[in-house]
């Protein structure tokens, strides 16, 4: 495969890596949108690689598909401050990334397809419900079909009961309930008017998270025209799994959904009970093949 540096333009321009298979050109691509965060174009954070965008390009390149990855607004190469960026800046700026693909020679126009992980694959789906056909498909790895704030409350109910002993011991001396308290926080978030805020001592994008609980998937998913792929594994403790239900229900293009046994949100698998402890771990190997392959058989398909 090659790789290429790709420069979305705009306010802020956004620096990414056009991946391209061996053999003739033009093809089909994929456009890849991380996670939440302060993510680069591999979706990895200082504090931990996740590297989903990355291998999904190398698998997608030796199938025989392109694709292009980006470094969210203030991260790697790209100006800016994440902090400051919405959650619909960030449908915009993959949208950016869109029209900047569909205009490259190396690229079939009428043959790309829109793929996010986690909050990237919310961003997948509400920007395919916004193009319609000009997309030939998407792909929601690990994708919600929840309210932002309910999904939230369910988070902190997950992963109350995976936290170390000492801080679960210390939660019960000091008589808090991690659900009532997440939901404190919400309650202050929405009181603010800025992009950033200060909350319990930590400065975060209040803006984002704003939109973030006032989001309904549903609402995007039940106007998406094209054909949708979306896996969520059975450990994963950010989102439901039970909402693959939802998206099969209301996509009007038709969904293929898979609900992966051991599978968490880190896209590996994970034996035992799920536990966010594990994900260092679990980043030392790499993103499940099976998957991979899944999704790259998929796209293969959709884009003829």
């Amino acid at each position: 495969m090659r790789e290429l540096p790709l420069t979305i333009p705009g306010e802020p321009p956004l620096a990414g890596t056009l991946t391209l298979p061996d053999g003739d050109l033009p093809v089909p691509a994929v456009v890849i949108a991380s996670g939440s965060g302060p993510l680069d174009r591999d979706s990895n954070h200082r504090r931990a690689r996740f590297e989903v965008a990355r291998q999904l390009s190398v698998a997608l390149a030796e199938c025989g598909l392109a694709s292009y990855r980006y470094d969210k607004r203030g991260v790697g190469e790209s100006p800016g401050d994440w902090r400051t960026a919405g959650l619909h800046d960030n449908v915009d700026d993959l949208g950016r990334a869109l029209e900047a693909v569909r205009a490259r020679p190396e690229v079939d126009p009428d043959r790309i397809i829109l793929a996010g992980h986690s909050e990237g694959a919310i961003l997948a789906a509400a920007l395919a419900a916004r193009v319609g056909s000009r997309v030939a498909g998407a792909v929601l790895l690990s994708t919600s079909a929840t309210p932002g704030e309910e999904l939230l409350r369910w988070q902190a109910r997950q992963i109350a009961p995976s936290l170390p002993a000492p801080v679960r011991l210390l939660l019960r001396l000091l008589r808090t309930d991690l659900e009532k308290k997440v939901a404190a926080n919400h309650r202050r978030i929405k009181a603010t008017t800025t992009d950033v805020a200060r909350i319990g001592g930590a400065r975060i994008n209040a803006r984002w998270t704003r939109e973030f609980m006032a989001h309904d998937p549903r609402a995007d998913l039940a106007r998406i025209a094209v054909p949708v792929l979306a896996i969520t594994g059975e450990k994963d403790l950010q989102v439901p799994a039970a909402d693959l239900d939802t998206v099969a229900a209301l996509v009007p293009g038709g969904a293929t959904v898979q609900r992966v046994p051991d599978l968490t949100h880190t896209l590996r698998l994970q034996p035992g009970p799920p536990s966010l402890r594990a994900y260092r771990k679990e980043l030392r190997e790499p993103v499940n093949r099976a998957l991979l392959a899944d999704v790259c058989r998929w796209c293969r398909d959709v884009a003829g």
